[in-house]
């Protein structure tokens, strides 16, 4: 039996290696556990399949993303730039510490790190070239901060690890803002020190006047509120997670018509996008849900505990080998689909040894985020190189710096555990 698992595995990942997509990956090595295993009745397959994607946490989903374009469409995305420019206008970097902010805060309304990264490569990054900044930097720097998204609330993958593992969607959102902005002041600290060193200009010499800034913070005060009143409304009972996305449409439909800027054509094409995206992410937990129960009926995840906890006597060895494992995986593996596949297998382990479980939480969700970047299929890597022309390896050289920056947030994150629980302690 065990042979036909790893021929099921050899079959996903071989087809993952062909650039198929995601979900036909997947289902394709399910397909050949079930094709070479007959005692198996192949209506599971069907009931696992559109089981998988009725759980209602998961109508977040569409709610926030359905959020997050309408408030693209609303000029929302302008307004908070601005507000950045003035805030960042004296850092060392320039536009460069403006795009880091900028994907901070539109995490807050997004939660898509693909859609973050193609929409600040349009916008930015030929404006920092015209200011003196290389291609591959600026390339580089879009694609890095993008990965700050997923981790703040109410980014995607907080809610489908949530899901998974049966934990607290709420303390997994509060506990992303401490982790996202730790990031974020670490990226903004190394800009600044590359830039200074690369004579790359500043936005502005002279401090913004309190008149400036309080007038790019009345403009951009609104949509900056919108993640205060999802995780308040989550903490104070008014509202479920799921519930939460639908206030987030609301407001971004109420921010619209206030600012006037939220046409009927782009409701509709608002609309549809939002189909398309929720789409393209259901199909994956869809074809990994019928992954996961092949894993859970060959008992997988209880022999992997047995074994890791008969061997590993240490849980510190064990977050460095869950870190090198899942870096490894991130770099040939789309994110919502390890995170199906593993946190199953992974979080229960976790739970043996002790470990805090928003705090592995936010690794494994950091880990993914590295991976989005990470060569050879990274996906923020080729979102962004797509969009700028930017050649792969250039990219690569150019992020060694930041690469080395991720690796110790990680460490941070791994083995400090207030630097993920903190805030969730002290609200919760």
């Amino acid at each position: 039996m065990n042979n036909i698992i790893v021929l099921s595995a050899i079959v996903m990942l071989v087809l993952l290696f062909m650039k198929v997509p995601v979900y036909i990956s997947v289902l394709g090595g399910a397909l050949v556990y079930f094709a070479a295993n007959p005692s198996v009745n192949s209506i599971v397959f069907a009931q696992q399949a559109i089981g998988g994607v009725e759980k209602v946490s998961l109508l977040a989903i569409p709610f926030f993303v359905c959020a997050g374009i309408f408030m693209n469409y609303t000029g929302v995305t302008s307004r908070i730039m601005d507000f950045c420019e003035v805030v960042t206008g004296r850092m060392n970097g320039g536009l460069a510490q403006v795009n880091i902010l900028l994907s901070t805060l539109m995490g807050g309304l997004s939660g898509s790190n693909i859609a973050d990264a193609a929409m600040e490569a349009k916008m930015l990054v030929p404006e920092m070239e015209k200011k003196g900044f290389s291609k591959e930097f600026s390339t580089v720097i879009t694609a890095t901060s993008s990965m700050i998204t997923p981790l703040i609330p109410p980014g995607i993958a907080m809610i489908l690890y949530a899901c998974i593992a049966n934990v607290s969607v709420g303390k997994l959102f509060v506990s992303g803002i401490g982790v996202g902005t730790i990031l974020c002041v670490s990226m903004m600290v190394l800009t600044a020190f590359i830039s200074k060193k690369r004579g790359y200009k500043k936005l502005r010499e002279e401090k913004a006047t309190p008149a400036e800034f309080g007038g790019a913070l009345k403009k951009a005060f609104l949509p900056l509120c919108l993640p205060i009143i999802i995780i308040g409304g989550i903490r104070l009972g008014i509202f479920t997670a799921t519930e939460a996305g639908s206030v987030a449409i609301i407001y971004s439909v109420f921010l619209g018509l206030l600012y006037r800027s939220l046409k009927r054509d782009a409701c509709f094409a608002g609309l549809k996008e939002t189909v398309t995206t929720t789409a393209s992410i259901m199909l994956i937990v869809s074809a990994a849900s019928v992954y996961s129960w092949i894993l859970t009926k060959e008992q997988i995840p209880q022999a992997l505990t047995t074994w890791m906890v008969g061997n590993i006597s240490n849980k510190y060895v064990f977050l460095i080998f869950c870190n090198i494992f899942l870096l490894i995986v991130g770099m040939f593996i789309e994110g919502n689909a390890s995170m199906i596949i593993l946190v199953p297998l992974l979080h229960p382990i976790a739970a043996a040894y002790g470990i805090n479980e928003i705090q592995f939480a936010m690794m494994y969700i950091f880990n993914n985020a590295v991976g989005a970047l990470s060569p050879p299929m990274g996906t923020l890597m080729f979102v962004t190189c797509g969009i700028t022309k930017c050649k792969t390896a250039d990219f690569i050289k150019e992020a060694v710096p930041y690469y080395i920056l991720l690796v110790f947030d990680l460490i941070l994150f791994t083995f400090f555990p207030p630097f993920t629980t903190f805030l969730v302690n002290l609200i919760y």
